[in-house]
């Protein structure tokens, strides 16, 4: 089953100008520097103590694992989102608040996205990357207009950067694009980034031949 993303102008809950819960995209590996768990522990704990709920895609191992860690073991609440298939692949974290069991991974994304206010992005592999081209594409088509945060640490994702800068200067994005994203250095500064931006969403990417949408 293949799920369509959100319709134009439906209506999306913020929460208010409060976060209220972040989807975080991250590895299901560790990765090379202890800095990535760093990170990641450390974005669970201030999403615990800020109140916001965690949601993540289900897996209890690498930065999943860690982020979980860090919001569990500050008493927060996790939402997990995996699908069947990856239950044990991934060792599905039975530690989760919720653990929502989807039937593929159109559905985990689809549903990770209906839960969340905001989207933080930790290192990760190709399954990462898949999270993030899928959410800013959404973003781009107005489907729309929650923050997307960029964590990163040890400047992981610089070359991803450069490249959205890259194609927006060959021609292929419209003027803007790249500030569909937030790049952010730290957990407290991606909470306070969702929040600005939850308060005052920015301006849509305008490109000819697409109307005015109101999300």
């Amino acid at each position: 089953m293949t799920l369509s993303p959100p319709s134009p102008g439906a209506p999306i809950p913020l929460g208010g100008h409060r976060l209220t819960a972040m989807c975080v995209f991250c590895g299901a590996n560790p990765g090379a520097d202890p800095a990535f768990r760093d990170a990641a522990v450390g974005l669970g704990k201030a999403l615990a103590l800020h109140g916001a709920t965690l949601v993540t895609g289900g897996g209890s191992t690498g930065l999943m694992g860690a982020v979980n860690d860090g919001a569990l073991g500050a008493g927060g609440k996790v939402i997990g989102v995996i699908p069947d298939f990856l239950k044990n692949k991934e060792l599905a974290d039975l530690r989760s608040t919720e653990l929502v069991v989807v039937p593929d991974m159109h559905t985990r994304k689809r549903t990770m996205f209906e839960r969340s206010d905001a989207f933080c992005i930790l290192p990760g592999g190709v399954g990462t990357l898949d999270e993030t081209f899928e959410i800013v594409t959404w973003r781009q088509l107005h489907l729309h207009n929650k923050p997307i945060l960029v964590f990163n640490v040890g400047d992981y994702w610089g070359p991803l950067l450069a490249m959205f800068d890259r194609i927006e200067n060959k021609g292929f994005a419209h003027h803007g694009h790249a500030a569909m994203l937030t790049v952010v250095n730290s957990p407290e500064e991606a909470i306070r980034a969702a929040e600005r931006e939850l308060a005052e969403p920015k301006p849509q990417v305008r490109f000819s031949g697409m109307k005015e949408s109101h999300i």
